[in-house]
């Protein structure tokens, strides 16, 4: 069934099948993963890692981007604006997913274990940040932090459809200014508790910027997959114009390019400094076939796509674009899984079909969920007083 929209109300007045069909998708897909679990738990909850990691960094992109929008009054986003507020809004069904993550900390996380941290003085020097009790509350303190800012700024949202005045946009702003700082710091540690402390003895304090860049990114590609899904049912089709791809286009080649400085500059002090507990991080993912990985991120996360979005008319051809998009997404899963899974196979990389069933089944209830805000809501935010603006905008 195809997707209608009322023209006036910019409501979709027929949601199609898709969200059936992702919940479909992530229940089958959750299903399967489950029955992995009783053949082999660790893969299990490594392959689960990296999926919920991949899907979360995408709402946490989300939740950044309506941050930054209102907090520099940016005009030509206005279009695309509730599309970035249905993304973060899909943040809090991360946080039931995050219970198989929970439940693994044993066989994710060596410093979970008494045994290990008895033997190894860094680990008991680590244990008092380092330990499943305080684990398990940062890891609440941050979907917590995450649900109130993206519900707050929703909200808020909402209530200037039904009647906009200047201070529905002051609100937004002064919940965004406090909130961008709440923000890094949470991802930032996040992002230590949940990938870095894989391997407890490695250590990079650019670690964060690192993950924050891979999913805006991958937000972006997001974004334009469902830009050109809209196009191709004819909707939005005046509204959102080739100026707004091409902007489009430019956030993913500028992350991109941020991405590649944060992962240069990660390595290169590493390198240089020769520390030996900090170069084995490295020195892992060059054995065996962990070395394609390492060669398969630097030139298709990088490479491809810069050069790929680097014409101005790239950025501008849906066809490109899209493609672009969808390699990017496909890198960063793969940029996950590099950051992953050497700590369960320290000799060379080994896919499993779990590996796609945990993507798939997390995925699917991330986009039922997406999907339900997007029919729920005006795909537009119509009382925002420079709406006009937007869809007029015209690169410079």
């Amino acid at each position: 069934m195809a997707i209608k929209l009322n023209n006036e109300t910019y409501k979709l007045t027929e949601g199609g099948n898709l969200g059936k069909i992702s919940l479909t998708i992530g229940i089958v897909g959750l299903a399967l993963s489950l029955l992995g679990y009783f053949m082999d738990s660790k893969q299990f909850f490594h392959s689960y890692l990296t999926a919920f990691m991949f899907w979360t960094s995408i709402g946490l992109g989300g939740l950044f981007f309506v941050m930054i929008h209102h907090l520099t009054s940016a005009t030509w986003s206005i279009v695309l604006r509730r599309l970035f507020e249905n993304i973060m809004c899909a943040l809090p069904v991360m946080a039931v997913l995050a219970l198989p993550i929970i439940a693994g900390i044993g066989d994710l996380y060596h410093w979970s274990h008494h045994d290990a941290v008895a033997s190894d003085h860094l680990l008991q020097d680590k244990a008092p940040y380092l330990n499943t009790t305080f684990f398990i509350i940062r890891m609440v303190g941050y979907f917590l932090i995450w649900f109130v800012l993206a519900r707050l700024l929703y909200k808020t949202s909402l209530e200037q459809d039904t009647g906009s005045n200047k201070a529905h946009i002051a609100k937004m702003r002064k919940i965004s200014a406090p909130g961008i700082i709440l923000f890094a710091f949470t991802l930032t540690f996040a992002s230590f508790d949940w990938l870095m402390s894989l391997d407890a003895h490695w250590y990079s304090t650019i670690f964060g910027a690192y993950v924050f860049a891979g999913g805006v990114v991958s937000m972006f590609s997001f974004t334009v997959l469902f830009v050109m899904y809209f196009k191709r049912n004819g909707i939005l089709g005046k509204e959102v114009t080739v100026e707004h791809y091409h902007d489009l286009g430019k956030l993913i080649f500028t992350f991109v390019v941020f991405w590649g400085y944060m992962a240069f500059s990660q390595y290169f002090l590493i390198w240089y400094g020769n520390i030996p507990e900090e170069t084995v991080w490295f020195l892992h993912r060059w054995q065996g076939s962990w070395k394609i990985f390492t060669l398969l991120i630097v030139f298709g996360h990088f490479g491809v796509p810069f050069f790929g979005l680097f014409p101005q008319d790239a950025k501008k051809n849906k066809i490109v674009l899209t493609t672009m998009a969808l390699w990017v997404l496909l890198m960063h899963w793969v940029d996950l899984y590099w950051l992953v899974m050497p700590s369960l196979y320290h000799e060379g990389a080994h896919l499993s079909w779990m590996d796609l069933t945990t993507m798939l089944g997390v995925g699917g209830v991330y986009v039922w969920v997406f999907w339900r805000k997007v029919i729920s809501q005006p795909l537009l935010p119509v009382n925002d007083p420079r709406l006009r603006n937007s869809m007029n905008f015209v690169n410079h």
